[in-house]
């Protein structure tokens, strides 16, 4: 049968890296706090928003005209769009304005 061997816990780890965990550890920390309402006025943002609005009045108009056919052309169009640009917009908006 063997021995067992014994080490003392300072014996394995000395007390040199005591000193080395009394150091500020450096960590970067993202925050939301500097968005502004004012940061949705870029012009990409802005020209995407115009867009879809623009397609969305024509579409309206076509309807009070009486074109009804052209206007549920629109409007099929228009619920394969809305949600695209919504969420381009909204990729595009935290791809560019996070630090």
């Amino acid at each position: 049968m063997r021995k067992t061997q014994r080490f003392s816990f300072r014996k394995i780890y000395p007390l040199t890296l005591q000193s080395s965990l009394t150091r500020p550890r450096p960590f970067k920390a993202y925050s939301f706090v500097p968005f502004s309402p004012l940061a949705m006025l870029d012009p990409t943002i802005l020209t995407i928003g115009g867009i879809v609005l623009g397609i969305a009045i024509i579409e309206r108009i076509l309807e009070r005209w009486g074109v009804v056919d052209l206007a549920d052309q629109f409007a099929k169009v228009m619920r394969f769009i809305l949600p695209v640009s919504f969420y381009s917009a909204l990729f595009y908006f935290f791809a560019t304005f996070i630090l």
